[in-house]
């Protein structure tokens, strides 16, 4: 067989290879929580955009929130605003949340709408604030049993999905900034993975897709590299204490919303050019998911 022919056997089983999950997942709501370094690296930035346009494609529904942490940091520094964190979360002041909002909003959503709609007249920016998406209340936060401040950083407490429902069945492709209004009239700072997992219960979604920097839950990290592909709840809840305190509200997320009906939930390596087909459409999959109930983890 000439090596041409085994390329395209090669390409025809790994497009039926894809076939099962088009067919399980076609028509279905995919919630994408997108940061780190796909987000900052320009060859990640461009292949995470072919990937969603992909799947809109491919007749899934793909819905993205997004944060900003290094845009933020940059903006403050800018503008001579010292960046505090207490508790993994950012002490957001009423002139931090300006920039926030700015940033979030007027920068990072227009960069990954740009980015998208090289392929077409899909993605659509909105922040939680449009058409009440997110409210939010003042979050309160225990530190060696006292009580902290963190300004205007906020926990959800309502998601109308209205808005959002409508531009899916318009075949648009959502992209939300992760700033929420109170109703007490306050802007709210929320944290992205928060965000990402009320909207997938919200929406139904069939699956909660978190990009990170690292390959997936560590088994024993620092001791072991070996990544903990697939668990249930009730396993993560009991790690939750042990892990650290970046991968607390990404498993956090994805524990809430399999709790909260969504079937399934990942945390994906975004360094990994097109993470997100490979989740998809392949049998393997990647990094780990979070399934509902008991078990071994595998």
């Amino acid at each position: 067989m000439s090596a041409q022919r085994s390329r395209v056997l090669a390409k025809a089983a790994t497009l039926i290879e894809a076939l099962p999950w088009l067919e399980r997942f076609h028509g279905k709501t995919v919630v994408i929580k997108y940061g780190g370094h796909a987000m900052t690296d320009e060859a990640l930035r461009h292949s995470f955009a072919e990937d969603v346009v992909f799947l809109r494609y491919a007749g899934i529904k793909p819905v993205i929130v997004h944060g900003g942490g290094p845009q933020i940091n940059a903006a403050l520094e800018k503008h001579g605003i010292e960046s505090r964190f207490t508790a993994g979360l950012r002490v957001t002041t009423p002139e931090a949340m300006e920039v926030v909002r700015m940033v979030l909003v007027g920068q990072v959503g227009r960069d990954v709408v740009g980015l998208i709609n090289r392929h077409g007249p899909f993605a659509v920016g909105m922040s939680g604030e449009d058409a009440n998406l997110l409210t939010a209340e003042r979050k309160r936060a225990v530190v060696d049993g006292q009580e902290v401040d963190l300004g205007q950083v906020g926990e959800i407490v309502e998601v109308q999905t209205g808005a959002v429902r409508s531009l899916l069945d318009d075949g648009r492709i959502p992209v939300i900034s992760s700033v929420a209004r109170g109703d007490d009239g306050q802007i709210y700072n929320v944290n992205a993975d928060t965000a990402a997992s009320a909207l997938a219960v919200a929406l139904d979604a069939v699956k909660l897709i978190v990009l990170t920097d690292v390959e997936g839950l560590y088994a024993d990290w620092p001791n072991s590299d070996e990544v903990i592909d697939r668990l249930t709840t009730d396993e993560l809840a009991e790690l939750l204490p042990t892990l650290s305190a970046g991968m607390v509200p990404k498993m956090e997320a994805c524990l809430q919303a399999v709790r909260g009906g969504v079937p399934q939930a990942h945390v994906l390596d975004g360094r990994v050019p097109h993470a997100l087909l490979l989740e998809v459409f392949t049998d393997e999959g990647i990094g780990t998911m979070v399934v509902p109930g008991r078990g071994g983890a595998a």
